[in-house]
């Protein structure tokens, strides 16, 4: 156990990936690219859905809020980043890294209840389709959005409670590029013991309900897939699934495996590389499984494209 010699700290400073030396540079551009394609992506995702009336139904509707999400889950995260990156030991304020810890992890649980949500929007439309309108109609959709926003910022303030209701002493230096809750953590004071069990104890209840409930969902659509006579009937129900179903696998395997994870595994290098998936990757990986593998979306973009260039000539 440390010493509770505790100094009160105004800020920390991260030491990004200072390690990496001469390769800064070339991550810097890297990130920087998927960056601004991940921003732009997500956010051509949304106009297009905003604009394109064929696109107005509760699965896309729940498509752009999760877009939205992953942006602004980017924006608190990414661009001090890349900061980091040009500019060795960035410092951010006591308030400050508790603020981009709240905000992460709210978005970051928000987006594992929107996933829950799309499933069960598979759900109804594959396993009730006569009852789909008013199962999913405009005030279940807003109830459902709405729970999912809030339930990510009453899980984020707790993870951010847990977090900095710790004293902090020694080092200020966090091994890390953005607050994150085992980097922050090991610097705190003291028995950090009951902290870190409250931790797994929220990541739990936000990856368990969440991803149970899709588990669920797809054990009812997949039941109901099996009925359907024809080959080309079950390809086509599944194949409205399965961009739902790609983003499910990256985005809780990242989670579980950062999250639910013993103390003594951690590594602070490796984990800063996983980190980078699910603040970079993961976001792009939306808009690209949901554009390549959607013919709606291919459709209402190839709209938008010509619309773009007939406005031009």
């Amino acid at each position: 156990m440390r010493r509770a010699n505790v100094t009160t700290w105004k800020g920390f400073v991260f030491l990004g990936f200072s390690g990496f030396g001469e390769l800064q540079l070339l991550l810097f551009a890297l990130f920087l690219c998927l960056y601004l394609v991940t921003l732009a992506s997500n956010v051509f995702i949304i106009v297009v859905i905003r604009l394109d009336s064929h696109l107005h139904t509760p699965m896309y509707l729940f498509l752009s809020f999760l877009s939205f999400s992953e942006t602004c889950y980017t924006l608190g995260i990414v661009p001090r980043m890349l900061s980091s990156l040009v500019v060795a030991g960035r410092a951010i304020s006591y308030a400050g890294c508790a603020a981009q810890m709240f905000f992460s992890a709210s978005w970051a649980c928000t987006n594992c209840f929107l996933l829950a949500v799309m499933g069960f929007d598979r759900y109804v439309a594959i396993c009730a389709p006569l009852h789909y309108a008013t199962r999913m109609n405009s005030a279940s959709c807003a109830q459902l959005v709405g729970a999912s926003f809030l339930s990510g910022y009453l899980f984020g303030l707790g993870m951010t409670l847990v977090i900095f209701h710790l004293p902090f002493c020694g080092s200020h230096e966090i091994q890390h590029f953005f607050c994150d809750t085992p980097p922050v953590l090991s610097l705190a004071c003291g028995d950090t013991g009951p902290s870190e069990l409250g931790i797994l104890v929220l990541s739990l209840l936000v990856l368990l309900v969440s991803f149970s409930s899709i588990t669920v969902s797809y054990a009812y659509i997949l039941t109901a897939i099996l009925r359907i006579c024809s080959a080309e009937g079950r390809k086509k129900a599944f194949s409205t699934c399965a961009s739902h179903l790609a983003v499910v696998v990256v985005h809780y395997g990242c989670a579980s495996f950062m999250y639910l994870r013993p103390k003594a595994s951690y590594s602070l290098e490796r984990d800063q590389l996983i980190a980078v998936t699910y603040t970079v990757v993961t976001p792009l990986l939306n808009p690209i499984v949901y554009s390549l593998r959607n013919r709606a979306v291919q459709t209402a973009l190839r709209s938008a494209f010509r619309g773009t260039l007939l406005r031009r000539r």
